[in-house]
């Protein structure tokens, strides 16, 4: 877990194909945007379609889509309007992506984060299939902070591939309950924050997700204790010096 920084960081294990991590990002990602903070975001693969042995079911996103665009217009989501042949039947090669843009020389944590929220924007409002390599290319160009050039050179030489499978290794154990799971500083750890959710019954047997509840005060809750921690690691350190 990273220690204080100037810059704080939060780790989130999610797939980009799932709706709850992605309103949980942009959640913090709002709140990060409206108080100009420099946040930095370390994302972590919970590939689902490797935990479930089979592509995330549209049948499951598609109401999960529907009830939490329906509770945050803002969103800008939609379903999916793309032909039915062009949905991504696979959310690794961006997960791959994301965790090959990590590199310095591609775009660091800063240029993973931008292609991360780019697929995501891709996937619930553009409806691009994100599991292509051109997709995600032509996106990667769109990032500020990306060498999509880097990154496509990277990709041909598997970069991420390795990551995936080892962050997935990782999530099978008891500390990652799921997607998304957010990780800080002193100990915190929320998974699926300020949503209060339920199934009316199984997904494979016909229900729908009801959500009962959204705060998006976690947020500001968590910058708050990070950039407090800073705040306190940057004095001590001036008061260390000082001496």
């Amino acid at each position: 877990m990273p220690t204080h920084t100037n810059s704080p960081t939060v780790t989130v294990w999610s797939d980009i194909g799932c709706p709850w991590a992605s309103l949980a990002l942009h959640t913090l990602n709002d709140a990060v945007d409206r108080r100009q903070l420099d946040l930095q975001i370390d994302h972590r693969a919970f590939p689902l379609e490797l935990f479930n042995s089979e592509p995330t079911p549209k049948f499951i996103v598609d109401p999960e889509i529907v009830t939490i665009a329906a509770n945050r217009p803002e969103l800008g989501w939609r379903l999916w309007s793309g032909r039915p042949e062009t949905y991504p039947v696979t959310t690794l090669p961006a997960l791959e992506a994301v965790q090959a843009a990590k590199d310095p020389a591609i775009g660091g944590l800063r240029g993973s984060d931008e292609l991360d929220r780019a697929l995501r924007t891709a996937f619930y409002v553009d409806s691009k299939c994100i599991s292509l390599h051109s997709v995600i290319l032509e996106l990667a160009e769109g990032c500020e902070h990306v060498d999509a050039e880097a990154l496509a050179a990277a990709l041909a030489r598997g970069s991420g591939r390795a990551e995936v499978y080892e962050q997935w290794r990782i999530a099978q154990g008891p500390g990652i309950q799921g997607s998304p799971h957010l990780f800080a500083a002193d100990g915190y750890a929320s998974h699926n924050p300020g949503a209060t959710f339920t199934w009316t019954r199984s997904p494979y047997e016909g229900g729908f997700p009801r959500l009962d509840a959204y705060s998006t005060d976690w947020a500001d809750e968590l910058l708050d204790a990070l950039y407090a921690d800073a705040d306190a690691a940057v004095n001590a350190d001036a008061t260390a010096a000082a001496r």
